[in-house]
């Protein structure tokens, strides 16, 4: 399946470029004590799930979803801003038939203990939504130049629709935690969390994290996904996506004391309503399947997904217009993370404002 480059592109494209020149002295002063390459909002077209990796002081890797939903892709710059013109490479394509040869969804790159691997869900040629989580390994320590094939299949405790897989290491322990649907729960998928054995086996059995129940989490679908792992002071925070893949897409939120046991359910502590969402004043529909990284400066980053329309002809996963987005973001003063909206499409401004974003 391929889609069209649509034109909407180019005129936002021209727009957010015609926003840049019109940057104050004053915000171009203060980019430049930080930033070595300005940022333009969306950072990169058509690429959905999106999933930045700071490595070291100076490289960041980009990997996400594409629209044909056919290849796991990566690129490589030395700043946020520069993956938006960086190469990209393609390092594994689905095959022919068979096993993996449907929607190819939602890869992560994670480098754990030494090794390069990519978590991402496939289903089979035969039924595109059979969606299974499996791992790609790199042959060596380039993952821009060397060779990657399938290490396996992630072993979870039902033969069910599983994806959205992210590896966190926290206390000397490597996580893995992901979206399931588990038998005998009427949901699309929950959120577990396992400690690795292996990057396809766990340590010890899975904990249900939490299941969709609330209203703003089962709008179209009864989904919880596409986690996040972040750490501030002495709290850890799993940020999930929610409900259909429309404008109705939003950020949930779970947080545990760092010093708690991660595997006890009764640790984490569930927001009752959502933490990021849809600003139809700003042309920003559907925001999710987040990740976190840091810039330059070693400022919080939130990296997302979202529309700048909302009005959407047919199945909301066809329409390829999820485009990767960033802003930063600052906390209050419990501690706990404070997204404020999405910002405008155009130069990500290094004094915005951390919490009204207005």
């Amino acid at each position: 399946m391929t889609f069209p480059q649509v034109d909407r592109r180019m005129i936002l494209r021209a727009s957010i470029l015609a926003a840049a020149t019109s940057v104050t002295p004053g915000a171009l002063r203060a980019a430049t004590t930080c930033e070595t390459e300005s940022v333009l909002n969306p950072i990169i077209f058509q690429r959905a799930d999106p999933h930045i990796l700071r490595h070291g002081d100076d490289t960041y890797f980009f990997t996400a979803s594409v629209p044909e939903y056919d290849r796991i892709i990566l690129r490589r710059a030395s700043t946020i801003g520069g993956l938006g013109k960086a190469e990209e490479r393609t390092l594994w394509r689905r095959p022919e038939e068979g096993v993996m040869a449907g929607h190819i969804w939602a890869p992560e790159i994670h480098r754990i203990d030494g090794r390069w691997l990519i978590y991402f869900a496939a289903g089979n040629s035969d039924d595109v939504f059979h969606i299974r989580t499996y791992v790609l390994a790199c042959a060596g320590e380039d993952p821009m130049a060397d060779d990657w094939s399938v290490l396996g299949q992630l072993e979870t405790p039902w033969d069910t629709f599983n994806l959205d897989a992210t590896s966190f290491h926290h206390c000397g322990v490597d996580y893995l935690c992901w979206a399931q649907r588990e038998p005998g729960i009427e949901t699309n998928s929950n959120l577990y969390l396992a400690p690795l054995a292996s990057p396809t086996t766990f340590a010890a059995p899975p904990a249900r994290l939490t299941v969709p129940t609330l209203d703003w989490e089962i709008q179209g679908f009864k989904v919880n996904e596409g986690a996040a792992f972040l750490a501030h002071g002495d709290k850890v925070f799993l940020t999930y996506s929610a409900s259909a893949t429309d404008d109705r897409y939003a950020m949930g939120l779970l947080w545990a004391p760092a010093d708690a046991d991660l595997m006890d359910p009764a640790s984490w502590t569930k927001s009752q309503q959502p933490v990021f969402t849809s600003a139809p004043e700003r042309c920003i529909f559907g925001p999710g399947h987040n990740s976190f990284t840091t810039d330059e400066c070693g400022r919080d980053v939130l990296v997302y997904h979202a529309r700048d329309y909302q009005d959407i002809e047919g199945d909301p996963l066809y329409d390829p217009n999820r485009h990767a987005r960033v802003q930063r973001f600052g906390y209050d003063s419990d501690g706990f993370p404070v997204f404020g909206q999405p910002v405008r499409s155009g130069p990500l401004r290094q004094d915005e404002p951390l919490f009204s974003q207005s």
